[in-house]
């Protein structure tokens, strides 16, 4: 009889649980499977990819930046451009005096780093005409007559 009472107390547990319980359904997590915020999981995905490629883009601009402004920054490149920057100065301040002197040439040619330039000088007027290297003509007309020095 113990047996009895034993088999119909836990009939009566497994039934009363029974009746608590749900049906068990799987879903899925992933919207990709599920459909349930697809939308927002692609545009997600989308603005990751996005942000991985501009970055990667942005960081190749930093390098070739960052290696242009060392190239410019060595001794020997600040040397070249202070000797250069010193040369033009001497030789604009050579031709201006050519150029405005009284007793000088009234006319004369020469050529600058590919540029090609005349002048000629009426006594009154500095006339510069200046070809550059892709053939564009420049023409400068200076009244010198107006000026006091």
């Amino acid at each position: 009889m113990t047996k009895i009472k034993l088999f119909s107390i836990l009939t009566m547990l497994f039934i009363i649980s029974g009746a608590y319980a749900s049906p068990m359904t799987y879903e899925f997590s992933n919207p990709s499977f599920s459909g349930s915020g697809w939308s927002s999981h692609v545009l997600t995905i989308e603005n990751i990819e996005n942000t991985r490629k501009q970055k990667i883009i942005d960081d190749k601009k930093s390098a070739a930046a960052q290696a242009a402004s060392d190239a410019k920054n060595t001794n020997l490149s600040k040397f070249l451009n202070n000797l250069e920057s010193r040369i033009y100065a001497t030789l604009s301040q050579k031709i201006a005096e050519q150029l405005f002197t009284k007793d000088g040439a009234t006319s004369g040619s020469f050529d600058v780093a590919g540029s090609h330039i005349e002048w000629s000088s009426t006594g009154s007027d500095i006339d510069l005409t200046i070809t550059d290297s892709g053939g564009v003509t420049t023409h400068i007309a200076v009244p010198i007559g107006s000026l006091a020095w």
